[in-house]
């Protein structure tokens, strides 16, 4: 099976672009747009937020390391939950994963819509643009990009995630220069002060800061997406333990560094949800066109999230089709090795964001990324489920565990599981819109029962199949 899944796909990723797809995995929408109202509802907390997720975040990373160090797969922890725990698993988690990343496209479209409203402002002929034209427009961009080839979507996320970084960068130095030496803005307040003065970190108390916590882990969505890279990489177990070693600076520095830097530089009230703490920073300090730049660098980290979610559903689907989880259909590539009929599907739903859009464009980014949770935590179990049965199976010596390892396992392990578990119970709090995402799962459930049953003799017909060849 684990030969199966790889067949057709072109090993065209260089390490120079999997090193900065690694970076551009763990800065994103949930950064860009979602951080402006997560400060607005719980305040300077939010750095402890972060801090405590992004551990987290890095421990998943860790466990996919040591499993993509024992066998590199496209197929990722689909094909890991495969080989560790059976079919029904795998077919489980595959869908799941497959639900979080077209959840995850609505919440980009809708998040491209929304930085093209700015716009509107400055270009008077997008005025009479709805806001559903600008998702349908970027989904056309994004999917016909990535229909041509993995060495093109290899290297247009090169370029995407290093205006990402670049942009991060930049904000920092300017950042931390305001900081020290004041903004251009007669009389503006910068520093610790600004917390001080408005209530402290905690300035609406704990319980909001608990309840975004979910949002945030959203924020760290697709760092995983290096695990489906492993099959089309030129040399996997040298590039990517070099990945993932450097992730965790880069998430304290990007992700905590901005947003204490956001804390410091204007009053959490002055952010708001559905515009880029950025570009609000911007907008205030008086430097003329900043705004401008800073809102193409978030269109671009979007469109990044998008394209990145399109490749990674598209090889998700191909290893399930491959093993009987998924239609047949859904395995199908073109001669450029690009699963086009995987990438198809997960574009068809996401033009349901098109539809949120357009009749509910005020409440479209927050239903996708709820629901999206769902399937990022799910995979995140997974992976760490995987990576203790890896363990465990080492300890009895029936396998060899890679020199890259989790460190701490399987302690770190189990309380990364804890702390997801403890998402979903936050989650279900949080009324109404996490509340209904939680409640989502007695019909998600159903569904992926039936589907076991109408594909399970297809399944076990291929299992069997492959286990006598």
């Amino acid at each position: 099976m684990e030969q199966q899944e790889d067949l057709g796909y072109h090993k065209a990723l260089t390490s120079r672009q999997i090193q900065m797809i690694a970076i551009g995995g763990a800065i994103g929408t949930g950064l860009f747009l979602g951080a402006g109202g997560r400060l607005a509802a719980a305040g300077p907390a939010l750095i402890f937020v972060y801090a405590i997720c992004g551990f987290f975040a890095f421990l998943v990373l860790r466990a996919l390391g040591e499993l993509i160090m024992h066998r590199p797969t496209s197929g990722s922890f689909v094909s890991y939950a495969r080989e560790f725990y059976g079919e029904k698993m795998a077919f489980a988690v595959g869908w799941m994963y497959w639900l979080n990343w077209a959840m995850t496209s609505v919440a980009d479209v809708t998040a491209v819509a929304l930085y093209m409203n700015f716009f509107k402002q400055y270009v008077p002929w997008l005025a009479g643009v709805d806001q559903w034209m600008f998702a349908l427009g970027a989904l056309v961009i994004v999917l016909s990009m990535n229909m041509l080839s993995v060495k093109v979507f290899g290297e247009l996320e090169f370029w995407f995630s290093l205006i990402k970084v670049a942009a991060l960068v930049s904000f920092l130095g300017i950042g931390i220069y305001f900081v020290i030496f004041g903004t251009p803005i007669e009389g503006h307040t910068v520093g610790f002060s600004l917390i001080s003065s408005n209530g402290g970190f905690f300035p609406n108390g704990i319980m909001p800061a608990l309840l975004i916590v979910q949002g945030v882990v959203f924020a760290y969505a697709s760092i995983e997406v290096i695990g489906t890279t492993a099959g089309e990489t030129e040399d996997p177990r040298k590039v990517m333990p070099r990945a993932i070693r450097t992730v965790v600076a880069r998430l304290l520095i990007f992700y905590v560094g901005s947003v204490l830097l956001l804390t410091l530089l204007l009053p959490y009230s002055a952010y708001k949800a559905g515009e880029s703490p950025f570009v609000t920073f911007f907008g205030l300090i008086g430097i003329k066109g900043a705004d401008i730049v800073m809102n193409l660098v978030v269109l671009t980290a979007v469109l990044s999230s998008l394209n990145a979610g399109l490749y990674s559903t598209g090889r998700i689907l191909h290893s399930m089709a491959i093993s009987g989880s998924a239609p047949a259909t859904l395995g199908r590539m073109n001669r450029q090795g690009v699963p086009y009929m995987g990438i198809a599907v997960t574009a068809v739903v996401t033009v349901m964001g098109v539809v949120l859009n357009a009749y509910v464009p005020s409440e479209a980014f927050e239903i996708a990324i709820n629901i999206s949770a769902l399937g990022i935590i799910t995979a995140w179990a997974a992976i760490i489920l995987c990576q203790l049965k890896l363990w465990h199976m080492a300890r009895r010596g029936e396998i060899q565990r890679p020199a890259f390892r989790m460190f701490g396992a399987p302690y770190t392990g189990i309380l990364t599981l804890i702390f997801l578990f403890s998402v979903i119970v936050l989650m279900a709090l949080d009324y109404p819109v996490g509340s209904y995402t939680v409640a989502s799962l007695i019909l998600i459930a159903p569904v992926l029962v039936i589907g076991w049953y109408m594909l399970r003799h297809r399944i076990r017909a291929i299992a069997a199949g492959e286990a006598a060849a």
